[in-house]
């Protein structure tokens, strides 16, 4: 069955899946750095062999990520924006830069990580729902605010019903995306760190050329979705 959107040169996408049944496709923090570290690692004209890298023993050591992002990767098929891990699906903002590099890198990101987890588990078949889901971002708008949807994501974790219901403490949800790891929010934030090397963000608008302005744009979003909703009582 083909999709009914195709992927342009030039062009900026949100890439999404989950885990099939809705299952948790993270389950510690050895499968998310695994899977960040596949976000640079699949993302070179010529696919990558994990057995290039050093045998290790611990897959959240620094000593394996040193290795995996020191690792030269030619020509990337892609440029990715932002990224976000949830425990059961992930969001990724991507441009294509080479023809069909979209569709590459998906298919070898999703089997890599699909390998790796189910060896672990000892177990078999298919890990997410399907194929990656995709939509277009057409218009500066939709664009500029996805950088905002997909960093925000990791507030459900805390608050699940915070876009029906508002939000209850907007400043701990403000702490809890500036202390959690599995995103591009650090990057955002000015914060320098080995993870950084997976953004290419040259490939994309100047929407935030200061930390406060991204910072600004975060705080504008909790406050709307937060006096959106009607209140009780």
């Amino acid at each position: 069955m083909s999709r009914k959107i195709q992927f342009a040169e030039g062009e900026y996408y949100h890439l999404y899946n989950r885990g099939v049944e809705r299952r948790p496709v993270f389950e510690n923090d050895s499968d998310r750095k695994r899977f960040m570290l596949l976000l640079y690692l699949c993302n070179g004209k010529a696919p990558f062999r994990f057995d290039r890298l050093p045998a290790w023993k611990d897959e959240t050591s620094l000593e394996l990520i040193k290795s995996a992002l020191g690792e030269k990767m030619d020509s990337p098929i892609i440029a990715i924006g932002a990224y976000c891990l949830m425990p059961n699906h992930f969001h990724l903002l991507v441009r294509e830069t080479t023809e069909n590099g979209i569709s590459a890198f998906m298919h070898r990101l999703s089997t890599a990580y699909t390998m790796y987890f189910n060896i672990g588990r000892k177990r078999d078949g298919v890990l997410f729902q399907g194929r990656f889901k995709a939509k277009h971002a057409k218009t500066d708008t939709y664009l500029r605010y996805l950088f905002s949807y997909i960093h925000l994501n990791p507030v459900k974790i805390i608050e699940p019903k915070w876009k029906e219901n508002g939000i209850r403490d907007r400043r701990r949800a403000k702490q809890y995306l500036a202390e959690y790891p599995y995103s591009s929010y650090f990057d955002y934030l000015g914060i320098s760190r080995q993870f950084s090397k997976l953004l290419n963000q040259k490939e994309f608008p100047g929407y935030f050329p200061e930390k406060t302005t991204f910072n600004r744009e975060i705080s504008d979003w909790l406050r709307y979705a937060d006096e959106a909703q009607p209140r009780r009582g």
